[in-house]
């Protein structure tokens, strides 16, 4: 699926997509993140606090030394996104060395995965991935800051008391802005509402997107795990106040397929992927290893290192018998086509050709080129795709139901 090299360095070559209006956009060739970070001495820079400095630069690989990755236009806005997108949403907290966090985002820019998503929640603590990306932003990254696509969101608890979470003016805004301080940057490119607010109009959060991109604190707006009924609202709104939605970011693997699904509470009984296609809005899927269920990480026991024996959004519960049972099956299948089950994961998820990116997490930079090379595989087979439609579209792992999509 890499777009391969353009006959002449500066040109790009535009792809037909099977979605009308989108095409797959291969990136021109030009000097790399790394070398473009080097012209400027921004290479090797560490921060100042010597205990949180690496004992080396960043990985020597560059995007110069691979195919670019393919994009593709987020829905009917003008903004392309990679196929591979980088979300921090684990392994970017305060009791995650720093050195390695670095790695991870170099490496990943170095290597073209232009767009780096967070939360203002994101860490623990809240706020300590947007911190680690913003040293990373006022040193390594500086010279190809317009190079990215950076994005956050806001919604769910971050601070105490009534104002510190929710869908309202107050909340959207103020963590907006803590979420800019914290990034040392004075916009986004885009800015989503996380979750549907059933205590505060539509109205009020969606225009507060509306004043964030209208202020220039925010390039785009978006929305995440709002169902589809909540989504039709939502635009309908954005049409009222004169603001687009450009994207939805929804959770999307094998073992969970609720966007699929049509909506009991939708007039029409559309599925999130369905108000998508219709309205032109790009979808960003999240999680589409299952939080490393849909990889070999599980397949024989919870390991004392991973991240269901430290606790947190990957519920003891998720790895029941049945569930393990279908991720083993999946993983046999895979085998025998000669693949990983996570590259099938990522493979199947970016199957759908409403789906702009895939947004994955990443412990380490093997880890990050072991998903990138999914991008090199084949598709998958009829057998492997009836395979997945053969499994339950919810296994009750969707921890963000009922805190937004079932609302």
């Amino acid at each position: 699926m890499h777009c391969g090299r353009p006959d002449g360095a500066g040109t790009s070559t535009s792809l037909p997509h099977p979605v009308a209006g989108r095409h797959l956009i291969c990136p021109p060739v030009s000097r790399s993140p790394r070398d473009r970070r080097a012209a400027s001495g921004s290479v090797g820079l560490v921060p100042t606090d010597s205990s949180t400095a690496p004992a080396a630069g960043p990985s020597a690989a560059s995007s110069a030394d691979h195919a670019p990755l393919p994009h593709r236009r987020l829905g009917r806005s003008g903004l392309a996104l990679p196929a591979v997108s980088l979300g921090l949403w684990q392994n970017f907290g305060d009791a995650d060395p720093r050195a390695t966090q670095r790695e991870i985002v170099l490496h990943a820019v170095d290597h073209g995965v232009t767009h780096l998503d967070l939360a203002n929640n994101y860490g623990p603590p809240g706020g300590a991935a947007e911190e680690s990306l913003g040293h990373l932003l006022a040193r390594e990254l500086r010279p190809v800051r317009d190079e990215l696509v950076v994005t956050t969101k806001a919604g769910y608890r971050m601070g105490p008391g009534p104002y510190g979470e929710g869908g309202s003016r107050k909340y959207l805004l103020s963590s907006l802005d803590a979420s800019l301080r914290r990034l040392g940057l004075d916009h986004v490119d885009i800015f989503y509402s996380h979750r549907f607010d059933p205590t505060t109009p539509l109205e009020e959060t969606v225009g507060a997107l509306a004043t964030a991109v209208r202020s220039g604190r925010a390039r785009y707006a978006g929305i995440s795990s709002y169902s589809a009924r909540r989504t039709w609202e939502a635009l309908q709104v954005a049409e009222q106040v004169g603001v687009d939605l450009v994207v939805t970011q929804v959770s999307y693997s094998m073992l969970n397929r609720w966007v699929e699904e049509p909506d009991p509470h939708d007039p029409a009984g559309a599925s999130v992927l369905d108000v998508a296609g219709a309205e032109g809005l790009g979808v960003v899927a999240f999680s589409p290893l299952a939080q490393g269920m849909l990889t070999d990480r599980y397949l024989h026991g919870v390991p004392d290192d991973s991240r269901a024996a430290r606790g947190g959004p990957l519920r003891p519960a998720f790895l029941s018998d049945a569930n393990l049972d279908h991720v083993r099956r999946l993983d046999d299948l895979a085998r025998a086509h000669g693949r990983s089950l996570a590259t099938t994961a990522i493979l199947w998820a970016m199957r759908d050709e409403r789906v702009t990116s895939v947004l994955l997490g990443a412990s380490s930079t093997r880890q990050l080129d072991e998903n990138l090379a999914a991008l090199d595989a084949p598709p998958l087979s009829a057998e492997e795709l009836a395979a997945v439609d053969a499994l339950p579209a919810d296994t009750g792992i969707n921890i963000w139901a009922s805190r937004s999509s079932d609302l």
